[in-house]
C-alpha cells in the first residue's frame, strides 16, 4: 500500500501533452465535434447512462472536465444503444482507457420502485423518456467496450459500481451477487467520490504503466489470482465462536520462516512449525515444509489481531468469501459489518474476498479532498447546461439542481438504510466559502432564466458544513459507524456558524433574492446551534421545511441508527418559536419509511397513531428499499443485526418482505386514504386492537359495520381503551409491555 499520509496534491500532476488542445466548450460527444476541436482521437472515452449536462452534479461532467484540466483529451458516449457494439464505436478507440459509470443513480433504483414496479419515466433523460439505459448498465457497458475494442482499458466507476465491489445482496434478484467487478469483466474498479484514484490512474496509465499492477491505489478494487509475498492475513471468517475467545486454538498454522516473537523463533528453529493459541505460539506436530510449498502469508483470526504486531501497510482482512455469503445469511451480514468498521481511510485495512478461484481485493479508502482541492474541482469551467445535441428537450434531473449548490460532500450519521456513507465516506469534505459564492454568481450569471432564487445550499445533509472531528487523532482511530449515534461523539464540532455565515453572505449576492434549504437537515444536530435554527427558519424557509424522523418508535429507530422521536419534538418547538417570533406561518413536513427491518406492524400501527395524534396526513410515503451494501439491507437479507457482532445466535431483527406485508405498513402512514382502510380494519381485528376502528378521535380508521341509525360505530373494545402505547407531551412514548415477534 502507497504511503496515505499525504497524497498528491489532485493538481500537483505533470499534465499530459495533449493540453495543448486546450478546453472543449463541450466535451464531445460526436466525430463532428472532435474535428471541429482538431482532434484525431480521444485518449479516454466516459460511457455513462446518464443525459451528458455539463454540471458539477453530474458525475461525468465531474470526471471529464477533471481529466480534460490534467490534459486529456475527453469524450462522451451517453446512454448508448447497448443491443450492439456499434455505438461505442463512435469516437473511435480511446488511446488510454474506457471510463464506465452507471449515471448519478444505480440503474435498478432508477427503473424499479421498491415494490419492484417499471417507473414510467427517468429523469436523467431527455424529456424523461424510459428505456433509455439497460438494467446493470455498468456490466452491460463494460461488456459492450470490451467487444468495441478487446484491448483497450476498462476504469468501471459511480454509484452503481461503488455499492457492488464485494459480494452483494441484490433485491432485484432476492439473491447474492458477485462483485461488478468480476460480471463485468472490468481491469479496476474506482469507488467513491474517486477524483484521487481517477487521476492516479490515468496518469499512470499515460506513462505506459499497464493496469495490471496497479495494486495499490487507494479507492480502487482490483482481482488477483494470488496472495502477493510479505502480507499478513487477518482472518474474519470464524463468527459463531463457541466459548471464551482466548481459549480457542487457531486453526490457521504461521509457517517458520514468518514468526515474529521470541517464542514462535524459537519453536521455528527448533524446526517445528506453529500456532496460535489464546495470543500464545505453541508448538504443532508437523514436518517443516519445503522451501516451494511455504505460503507468505501469516494468518491471524478477526478477534485475536490486535494481540499481534503487523504492519498496517501489508495487512489485509478476509472476508467469507462470495460462495459461502451466497448461502449463509449470517455471514453475509458478517462480513457487511467488517466492511462498514473498515471503512475509515486512515485506519481502515485492505478487504479481500474469493470469487472462485480470484480474489477481489479492495484497497482502502482514499484520503478526503483538501478544501483548495474541493474548490479546484468546482470550478472547473461547467457550461451549467445540457449538451446543445439535445435541443429543447427537459432533463428534469437538470431542472431540480441548474440553482443548486454542493456546498460539501460525505456524511457522518451513518443511516443504515442510505448508502451515502458506504460511497462517500464520514468525512465531511467541504468547500471554500469563496467558491460558494463564486459559484452563486456563476449560475446567476450563465443559467437561462435564472429568477434570482437558489434552490439548494446543501449536499447529503443541509447542515454538516465544516463539522469534523476536533482531533485529528482520534479521527485516525476512531471505527465508529456514526459521530451522532447513539448519541453525538463528544469529540464532534457542531457549531453551525460557518453555515450560518455561508448563508448571510449568499443572500447578499446581487441578483439574488433568496436562497432555499432543500437538502435533508439534521435535527439532532441542528438543535445544537439555536442560532442556525433562527437564521435557517427566518430566511431559508418558503412556508415548509422538509424533515426525516422516520419513525416513532425506538425499537425500529435504532434499527435505523436514527435518534429518538424526543430530538424530533424538540426541533419542531424550536421551529414553531422561530417562525413565530418572524411573524411567519411555517410548517414542518416529515417524512416516514415503512416495513425498515425492525419494524414490525404494532411499529407501524404506533406510528399511526402518532401521526394522528399530531394531524399528519402524509401523502408522499415511501417504503424501505434495499440498496447494495446498506446495513438495513443486510438486516433485510440475513435477518441479523449487523450493528453488533454477528453470530448465529445473536440478535435477529424482523423483516417484512412479504408484499402484502409491505403494503399493509405502508397503509399505516397512509391512514386517511379510504383505500387502505379495508386492509387496516382487517389488520387491527388481528392484533386486538378493535378500538382502533370508530369515529372517536384516536380511532385510526371508520368502522364498516353501520349501527343503528345507519351510522358508523366504533367496535371499542374496554380493555383497549387506553390504547397500546401513548406520547406525553413531551413527545416520547411510553411502553406497554409486548411480546417482540422474531424471525
Amino acid at each position: 500500500m502507497s504511503d496515505s499520509s499525504k497524497p498528491p496534491h489532485l493538481f500537483s500532476y505533470p499534465r499530459y501533452w495533449a493540453e495543448c488542445f486546450g478546453t472543449a466548450p463541450y466535451l464531445p460527444m460526436s466525430r463532428a465535434e472532435m474535428d471541429a476541436l482538431g482532434w484525431d482521437s480521444c485518449d479516454i472515452i466516459i460511457v455513462t447512462a446518464d443525459a451528458y449536462v455539463d454540471h458539477p452534479s453530474f458525475g461525468m461532467a465531474v470526471v471529464g472536465r477533471l481529466l480534460e484540466a490534467q490534459g486529456f483529451r475527453v469524450g462522451i458516449i451517453a446512454q448508448p444503444d447497448w443491443q450492439s457494439a456499434e455505438p461505442f464505436k463512435a469516437l473511435g478507440k480511446p488511446n488510454l482507457f474506457f471510463g464506465v459509470t452507471g449515471g448519478n443513480m444505480d440503474s435498478l433504483i432508477n427503473r424499479y420502485t421498491a415494490d419492484l414496479r417499471i417507473r414510467s419515466d427517468d429523469a436523467y433523460t431527455p424529456n424523461a423518456e424510459p428505456g433509455k439505459r439497460p438494467d446493470r448498465s455498468v456490466i452491460v457497458y463494460s461488456q459492450r467496450c470490451r467487444e468495441a475494442f478487446y484491448d483497450t482499458p476498462i476504469v468501471i466507476g459511480g454509484i452503481e459500481a461503488s455499492l457492488r465491489r464485494i459480494a452483494q445482496y441484490d433485491y432485484w434478484s432476492d439473491q447474492v451477487r458477485q462483485s461488478i467487478l468480476i460480471d463485468s469483466n472490468a481491469d479496476i474498479l474506482l469507488y467513491g467520490n474517486a477524483e484521487r484514484a481517477l487521476v492516479e490512474v490515468a496518469h499512470q496509465i499515460a506513462n505506459g504503466r499497464d493496469l495490471a499492477t496497479m495494486t495499490d491505489v487507494r479507492g480502487t478494487a482490483i482481482v488477483r489470482r494470488d496472495v502477493p509475498a510479505g502480507w499478513t492475513e487477518i482472518d474474519s471468517t470464524r463468527i459463531d465462536w463457541p466459548g471464551r475467545i482466548d481459549n480457542i486454538p487457531n486453526p490457521y498454522e504461521v509457517p517458520h520462516d514468518q514468526a515474529t516473537d521470541t517464542k514462535t523463533r524459537e519453536l521455528a528453529k527448533a524446526g517445528q512449525t506453529v500456532s496460535m493459541a489464546g495470543g500464545d505460539a505453541v508448538a504443532v506436530k508437523a514436518p517443516v515444509p519445503d522451501a516451494e510449498t511455504v505460503t507468505t502469508v501469516r494468518i491471524i483470526p478477526l478477534p485475536l489481531h490486535r494481540q499481534f504486531d503487523s504492519d498496517p501497510e501489508r495487512t489485509y482482512i478476509r472476508l467469507p468469501p462470495y460462495h459461502k455469503v451466497k448461502k449463509d445469511p449470517a455471514l453475509y451480514a458478517h462480513a457487511s459489518r467488517v466492511l462498514h468498521q473498515e471503512s475509515n481511510p486512515y485506519n481502515a485495512k485492505v478487504l479481500v474476498q474469493k470469487h472462485g478461484t480470484l480474489d477481489v481485493w479492495v484497497n482502502p479508502p482514499p484520503i478526503p479532498l483538501e478544501t483548495d482541492e474541493m474548490d479546484g474541482v468546482f470550478d472547473l469551467p461547467y457550461q451549467r447546461r445540457p449538451h446543445p445535441s439535445y435541443g429543447n428537450a427537459r432533463i428534469p434531473a437538470y431542472d431540480m439542481i441548474k440553482t443548486s449548490v454542493n456546498i460539501m460532500r460525505g456524511c457522518f450519521g451513518g443511516c443504515t438504510f442510505c448508502s451515502i456513507t458506504e460511497h462517500e465516506g464520514r468525512i465531511i469534505q467541504s468547500r471554500s466559502e469563496g467558491s460558494i459564492l463564486r459559484e452563486i454568481e456563476k449560475i446567476r450569471d450563465q443559467v437561462p432564466g435564472f429568477t434570482g432564487t437558489i434552490s439548494d445550499l446543501g449536499g447529503p445533509t443541509a447542515n454538516m458544513y465544516k463539522l469534523n472531528c476536533k482531533s485529528q487523532e482520534i479521527q485516525k482511530r476512531c471505527k465508529r459507524l456514526s459521530c451522532v449515534y447513539p448519541t453525538i461523539c463528544q469529540h464532534l464540532n457542531t457549531d453551525h456558524s460557518p453555515t450560518t455565515q455561508l448563508y448571510r453572505k449568499a443572500r447578499a449576492i446581487p441578483g439574488v433574492k433568496r436562497v432555499a434549504i432543500a437538502s435533508g437537515l439534521r435535527y439532532d444536530l441542528a438543535i445544537k446551534d439555536p442560532e442556525y435554527v433562527e437564521e435557517l427558519v427566518t430566511h431559508h424557509v418558503g412556508g415548509y421545511l422538509k424533515i426525516a424522523p422516520e419513525h416513532s418508535e425506538d425499537k425500529t429507530l435504532s434499527k435505523m441508527m436514527k435518534p429518538s422521536i424526543s430530538a424530533y419534538d424538540e426541533f419542531k418547538r424550536m421551529f414553531d418559536h422561530f417562525s413565530a417570533k418572524a411573524g411567519k406561518e411555517q410548517y414542518l413536513i416529515p417524512y416516514f419509511i415503512a416495513a425498515h427491518p425492525g419494524s414490525d406492524d404494532e411499529d407501524m400501527m404506533n406510528l399511526a397513531r402518532w401521526l394522528k395524534k399530531y394531524k399528519f396526513k402524509p401523502d408522499q410515503v415511501q417504503t424501505f428499499y434495499p440498496s447494495p451494501m446498506a446495513l438495513a439491507t443486510a438486516m433485510y437479507y440475513s435477518g441479523k443485526n449487523p450493528l453488533k457482532k454477528v453470530t448465529y445466535k445473536s440478535e435477529s431483527v424482523t423483516v417484512s418482505k412479504d408484499i402484502e406485508q409491505r403494503r399493509l405498513q405502508k397503509a399505516f402512514l397512509r391512514y386517511h386514504d379510504p383505500k387502505n382502510w379495508p386492509m387496516l380494519r382487517t389488520a387491527l381485528r388481528k392484533m386486538g386492537r378493535d378500538d382502533l376502528i370508530g369515529s372517536a378521535p384516536h380511532c385510526l380508521v371508520p368502522d364498516d359495520k353501520p349501527a343503528r341509525g345507519g351510522k358508523s360505530a366504533p367496535r371499542a373494545a374496554a380493555r383497549h381503551s387506553a390504547g397500546g402505547r401513548r406520547h406525553t407531551a413531551g413527545g416520547k412514548p411510553g411502553r406497554k409491555s409486548v411480546k417482540r415477534r422474531i424471525h
